[in-house]
């Protein structure tokens, strides 16, 4: 079907790279009104992954919902990847993924065994992670579109945010950065196939074990490295917790492949959205142009970004080198002395 069908070139965009920018996403939402409720513990007044809404001592909902156009050009694959990258907002919140709603646009012309192959690789992935999708919506749309509405659960005092890193905590992250800029180079059709499998590989990893590991431990904050790249996120994780992120740019995991491409300037349209919100912010230090063009780079389904207590921090990432593709110390929170909240060092 792959021969048929190369979803890719129905959309201008893909994947993650198509989120709105997050300086203009807070510009049109600033002045919503909040209906306020106690039992709203996250509302995306506070830039999270996922709302959370305290349900009974007990118990907490979480939820959230993620869709975009095709990262992948064969239907199965992307549908596992946008499953997958739907998911992953609650995993980022220490919760658990129950339930989930398909959302879907096709074009008309779509053969109708392309639609259910996204759709099948929707369900395994969801079936994979141990979550029902129980219905959705589907609309016709010249570019095509899927994703998943998720709802999760979590204990309401083990809910994790972006929002609760302290300083000496620890920086750990769970997957190598560089997707974005190898899926623009596998859609300019310049990425081998072997760099374009591992791509997918990665995109394809729920990560469920990440957060199944991490909720054992002092873990103070979470995010998913995702649309708005590690230094995007990391922005979000440090103004809402009050505290400065030193990156460590040799602990980092990069996929090779993408930081050769990022040298020859083959970028994703998001690398520079996430520059305009997040570069202001960020003292580079002396990092080479293309490696912070892929600390910008916006991650489909990318890694946990965690902020984990220093007397935990060795244990947990012992125990994430077995069960995630990249498990990474890439830095320390500390005191917030003013001005950049990121340091590359």
């Amino acid at each position: 079907m792959e021969n048929e069908i190369k979803l890719t070139k129905l959309a201008s965009c893909a994947g993650c790279g198509a989120k709105v920018g997050a300086g203009v996403l807070a510009q049109l939402l600033g002045d919503l009104p909040v209906l306020r409720d106690e039992n709203l513990l996250v509302g995306f007044d506070r830039s999270d992954d996922a709302s959370v809404y305290k349900v009974s001592e007990e118990l907490a909902l979480v939820q959230t919902v993620d869709f975009f156009p095709p990262i992948a050009d064969d239907p199965y694959t992307f549908g596992a990847i946008a499953a997958a990258n739907a998911l992953s907002d609650v995993y980022a919140m220490g919760g658990e993924p129950k339930l989930a709603l398909n959302i879907m646009a096709v074009p008309r012309e779509l053969p109708k065994q392309a639609v259910h192959e996204l759709l099948r690789g929707g369900y395994e992935k969801a079936c994979e992670a141990g979550v029902i999708i129980t219905g959705g919506h589907s609309i016709l749309d010249p570019e095509p579109k899927y994703g998943l509405a998720v709802t999760g659960f979590v204990h309401p005092d083990r809910v994790l945010t972006n929002s609760g890193a302290r300083p000496g905590d620890v920086l750990l992250l769970t997957k190598p950065l560089g997707i974005g800029v190898l899926t623009t180079a596998a859609k300019a059709g310049l990425a081998e196939p072997e760099t374009l499998a591992y791509a997918v590989q990665l995109m394809s990893t729920l990560n469920k074990a990440a957060r199944d590991a991490m909720v054992k431990y002092r873990v103070h904050a979470c995010t998913d490295v995702t649309g708005f790249g590690l230094l995007g996120h990391g922005t979000e994780m440090a103004q809402g917790s009050g505290v400065e992120l030193h990156i460590d740019t040799a602990g980092l995991a990069l996929i090779p492949e993408a930081l050769e491409f990022a040298r020859m300037g083959i970028l994703p349209e998001g690398m520079y959205r996430n520059r305009g919100f997040a570069e202001a912010y960020v003292d580079p230090g002396d990092a080479a142009l293309e490696l912070q063009d892929l600390l910008y780079d916006p991650q489909t389904s990318g890694g946990l970004l965690m902020a984990v207590d220093p007397a935990d921090a060795e244990a947990l990432l012992a125990e994430l080198r077995d069960r995630v593709p990249a498990a990474q110390r890439v830095g320390v929170a500390a005191e917030y002395r003013g001005g950049k909240r990121i340091f590359l060092r």
